[in-house]
């Protein structure tokens, strides 16, 4: 059987750091330390935190919040206290430019840190932090051997906490907290701060503190090594309307457009830090981080926060600064004379705050595009800019005995731009290449061949959040946390560590993904594949409490599959089946039950709560089902339109209450909190008609009929499951005037059920019932039908005793009505029954019904492992029930016959003359290891002989392969994108094997359909069908699509 991956689901006893060694509890416990309680014997509001007054601005900042942290979990704050300080507070120094254009400063201004107690009296100290080096203190504690930082000196971000005796005259023991730089010291700050019950999003998501009494440090030395990836960052972009407005409504506006200043920015840099980031590319729709506000610059770096621009504003200008106070066009080629000094001035801007600097590179064309020019000639002008740019940079260190080579510089393969560096763009051997993903998840490359041993290394930009074709999503959560992780999995593994960079859009709404990726960029082999239901469960204790932890993590693991399947700009009353396969309504009752457990979990949990399960859980789950229902209600309003049912008006009725419930729902995050988040959720998200946003609300148009007229074929119609058509009358998709429908086949490893409909389509109430073989079993077989009685009436068809049915028969359900058929004869609908069996010898493996076999790819017979590489399941990935991929992801091509193989056993009833068409649902991944290696597959069935599948094309003019707007829309290669992933086979009735073998690494199999020639339009593709060692005859229902 295939490798399962089954996570471990334990919680610690105390709230933890997600992933992180605990050192922190709540009880008392051999040799742990009391930090705060009353037993300690000190007053519980004398606890200290000691900091050394030359330490950084931001080191002392983050102890500060410690200190208001074990206020927010205690009710009452640790005091802050300065060793020997000759002064009342932290204070950070900077001089504010007097120009935009030409680059000169004014005078020393400051900024102020949190409050030192002042007192001499260092015997309450509970806990001492302090950098490596840059903290007398912490060097006085190293050199009296009283911590051991040999393992963490002079690393990247790394800390030390232990609790230590006797660091101080008189006191006793301390927790001591010891950094290797300012980052190091500050993270492990605020994992104290996270164990002890304050979430990263006290503010972005108003998650409350857990309380405590007492609060002990554990007698555990814990040293936190370098991160997995040395920059870590968030994107802000796409900020319009959402956080443009929410910005609007609480800061003042800025002189050249909102108030995006250094208020609203210590939100999102005290953020970074708690979730152990630190890079970020700000807003820059109507931004300019610099000029918007002068304090910005300076406080990002007091707070040690790198700062960077976005990958089409090179030198740390912001795009609206050209507009502003630049001259000319944005071309190196025509204008460099201008270009040049509006680079200087932004290198010189930058030179305060170096060491918190990482400079884009290069030059795009204006307002996110390509370079007019031809591929050449663009390439020149690229790398014209960036020899400039070299130049410039080693100016600005020549008085430092410093290069360009000495700082972090980054050069963006954004779209067009990895095309001219695969097609020779030569890039300094310093500069990270930033590859990206295709804005949709799905990385477009990694490092190969001599790209990995780069001194400047690799890394990633990387989308939640896209403004652009096939059309925009960025309103609320559509991330499915299992992807992340194979995809960033993808791109660590394959030397891609250097810099992880995301697009957020409004950053609010997107707490859980944001909290999942830094997590991952952190310590990626904390969290293997199938990490994400214990990911979750451990964000929801600490969110939430443990309580009802999994049971929430849960919910949030759902909605990721849910919301991932199509993104909801992309959704349209056509998407899923209102006819094939119970398709729409199985969806919409996924999407109904979810809300029902998130509304319970909502109403169970303590008040102060709520808002906090609201905003991150809640809303995103009731939001999107509404929109859910908008759209299925809508098709479902034009089916019965076709079918003239009454319900036609009420369906629509329907639709234009949940659309009100749409903007209800939206209002109450704005009014929740007092208001706190007005604005934040006012992006448009219904009634697109192309990529972009529409500029209001809309919902597709709807149909009604004449409810005071009967139809010209009676009172009552007549329909089927699979179809449009209806009896008694004439319509489009029957013979006319026939009054017979032939429903969808009975067998016993089908569906256990078919249904038809009665429904009202007139003005009276009527009677009807249905004859029917005794073999049959109907429920109902009559009723009352009528505009005041219930206008339809859905009866479901079965053979309860299949021993009875001895033979293939057609059944005739006759229908009479206590009102006529108008002009029209009575209807009857025949039913195929069809009695099979499979042969004692087929124990496992899968069935045919209605002249198709699918399988969810992780549902193999037999896996088998090759050359060191196997087959993994991915739980949750896709769209239905999981997926499989080959691991490890840095596994050679391994052509089919050479690697492992995945075998699923069917059997077929049907005889077919034609080949059987078998097509694969796979992620839609792209070829990352390069054109030199496509992601392909290898698919045989029996003894046949492979047929190897490219299936991600070469890219096109568009630079992306053929079919991959359908692809990313569908989250799948294989249902509307073309063919590439259909192949065809001689199948006789009988059992079989189908082969599949992943020839490269990245390949992640979702579905297999068998078509043999009974497979209708649907999203999700037909259900799994019958496996024999699972499913019972008469039991199966045939209509799912997740994990049960």
């Amino acid at each position: 059987m295939l490798l399962k991956l089954l996570p471990s689901l334990a919680l610690f006893s105390a709230v933890s750091a997600l992933g992180q060694k605990q050192t922190i509890g709540f009880t008392a416990s051999h040799d742990s330390f009391q930090l705060f309680g009353s037993s300690n014997g000190h007053h519980a509001s004398s606890g200290q935190i000691l900091v050394s007054p030359d330490d950084y601005w931001g080191v002392q900042k983050a102890a500060g919040d410690l200190a208001t942290d074990f206020g927010r979990v205690t009710g009452t704050n640790l005091s802050l206290t300065a060793y020997a300080a000759k002064t009342a507070q932290a204070v950070y120094k900077w001089h504010a430019p007097t120009s935009d254009v030409v680059y000169a400063v004014g005078p020393e201004q400051q900024i102020l840190g949190p409050l030192y107690t002042k007192t001499k009296d260092y015997k309450d100290t509970v806990i001492i932090v302090g950098t490596i080096g840059h903290s007398t203190l912490i060097d006085q504690l190293v050199k009296a051997k009283k911590i051991d930082v040999s393992k963490i000196k002079g690393k990247w971000e790394s800390f030390v906490s232990q609790v230590v005796k006797n660091p101080l005259p008189g006191v006793s023991k301390a927790l001591v907290i010891a950094g290797s730089d300012a980052r190091g010291s500050i993270f492990g700050i605020y994992d104290v701060s996270e164990q002890i019950g304050v979430s990263p999003f006290w503010f972005w998501a108003d998650t409350p503190a857990q309380k405590h009494s007492e609060i002990y440090a554990l007698s555990t030395v814990k040293v936190q090594g370098p991160p997995s990836v040395k920059y870590r960052g968030l994107f802000i972009n796409d900020e319009q309307p959402g956080l443009t407005n929410w910005v609007n409504n609480n800061y003042k506006p800025g002189k050249y457009g909102p108030g995006m200043n250094h208020l609203f920015f210590s939100t999102v840099f005290e953020l970074l830090l708690r979730l152990r980031a630190n890079y970020l590319w700000p807003a820059m729709w109507n931004g300019m981080f610099n000029v918007d506000d002068y304090e910005n610059q300076p406080l990002a770096d007091a707070y040690a926060i790198v700062m960077g621009s976005s990958h089409t504003e090179p030198m740390m200008r912001a795009t609206n600064e050209w507009g502003h106070f630049g001259e000319g066009a944005w071309r190196w080629d025509t204008n460099n004379a201008s270009v040049r000094p509006f680079f200087e001035y932004g290198a010189q801007r930058a030179k305060p705050y170096i060491n918190n600097s990482l400079f884009t590179m290069a030059m795009r064309g204006s307002g996110d595009t390509a370079i007019p020019l031809t591929r050449d000639k663009a390439i020149k002008a690229a790398t014209d800019s960036v020899t400039a740019q070299r130049e410039i940079l080693d100016e600005l260190l020549a008085d430092e005995g410093k290069s360009a080579k000495d700082i972090p510089q980054m050069w963006c393969l954004y779209k067009e731009v990895q095309d001219y560096f695969e097609g020779g763009m030569s890039v300094p051997e310093d500069v990270t290449l930033l590859w990206t993903d295709d804005n949709w998840g799905n990385v477009r490359r990694v490092p190969v061949g001599d790209e990995k041993t780069r001194s400047g290394g690799a890394g990633i930009y990387y989308h939640f959040d896209y403004v652009g074709d096939p059309r925009n999503y960025k309103w609320i959560n559509t991330i499915n946390l299992a992807k992340s992780v194979e995809q960033m999995k993808i791109t660590y593994e394959n030397g891609a560590d250097r810099i992880w960079i995301v697009n957020v859009g409004d950053l609010k709404g997107l707490e859980i993904p944001i909290n999942h990726y830094f997590d991952l960029a952190y310590d990626i082999d904390q969290w293997g594949y199938d990490s994400v239901p214990k990911w979750l469960k451990l964000w929801a204790a600490r969110e939430f409490g443990s309580k009802h932890a999994e049971a929430i993590g849960a919910i949030a693991d759902k909605y990721g599959i849910l919301a991932a399947r199509r993104k909801y700009e992309m959704l349209s009353p056509g998407t899923y089946s209102v006819v094939n396969y119970n398709e729409a309504e199985t969806v919409l009752g996924e999407w109904a039950a979810l809300a029902k457990d998130a509304q319970k979990l909502h109403d169970s949990l303590p008040a102060n709560t709520q808002a906090s399960f609201f905003e991150t859980v809640l809303h995103p789950v009731t939001a999107g089902y509404t929109v859910y229902k908008i759209y299925v209600q809508t098709a479902q309003n034009d089916l019965y339109v076709k079918q003239k049912r009454t319900a036609t008006n009420s369906k629509a009725q329907a639709v234009l209450t949940d659309f009100n419930t749409d903007a209800v729902i939206t209002k109450q995050f704005h009014t929740l909190l007092g208001g706190k988040w007005n604005g934040i959720m006012d992006q448009t998200h219904l009634g697109y008609d192309y990529w972009q946003q529409p500029m209001r609300n809309s919902i597709p148009p709807l149909a009604f009929v004449q409810t005071t007229e009967t139809s010209v074929a009676g009172n009552l119609g007549v329909g089927i499951e699979g179809s449009n058509a209806t009896v008694s009358g004439d319509d489009q998709y029957h013979d006319n005037g026939s009054g017979t429908l032939t429903s969808l086949p009975l067998e016993p490893y089908g569906p256990k059920t078919r249904y038809l409909e009665v429904f009202s389509r007139g003005t009276q109430a009527c009677k009807w019932s249905i004859a029917s073989p005794s073999y049959l079993k109907l429920e109902p077989s009559s009723g009352v039908t009528g505009p005041q009685q219930g206008c339809d009436v859905r009866v479901h068809i079965s053979v309860p005793d299949w021993s009875k049915v001895t033979e293939t028969q057609t059944a005739i359900l006759n229908f009479t009505s206590s009102c006529d058929w108008g002009n029209y004869n009575s209807p009857q609908v025949k039913v195929p029954v069809i009695p099979r069996s499979v042969p004692g010898t087929f124990r496992a493996g899968f069935v045919e019904s209605d002249r198709q076999v699918t399988i969810e790819a992780e549902h193999s017979t037999k896996s088998t492992t090759a050359k060191g590489a196997k087959y993994i399941t991915l739980p949750n990935h896709g769209r239905s029930q999981g997926a499989v991929s080959l691991s490890p992801i840095t596994s050679p091509s391994l052509p089919a016959g050479t690697g492992p193989v995945l075998e699923y056993d069917f059997f077929t009833f049907t005889e077919i003359t034609n080949p059987a068409n078998i097509t694969l649902f796979l992620s839609p991944s792209l070829n990352f290891l390069s054109v030199d290696r496509p992601l392909k597959y290898a698919i045989a069935v029996d003894g046949e002989a492979p047929q190897t599948i490219q299936f991600v094309g070469t890219v096109t003019s568009d630079l992306s392969p053929p079919g991959w707007g359908p692809a990313v829309a569908d989250a799948a290669w294989g249902v509307t994108s073309g063919r590439q992933t259909t192949t065809m086979h001689s199948i006789k009735p009988g059992k079989h094997t189908l082969k599949f073998w992943a020839v490269e690494p990245g390949v992640v199999l979702q579905k297999i359909v068998i078509d043999l020639g009974g497979v209708r339009k649907s999203y999700l593709g037909p259900p799994e069908s019958f496996r024999v060692d699972v499913n019972k005859v008469g039991k199966y229902d045939g209509t799912t699509y997740l994990s049960q």
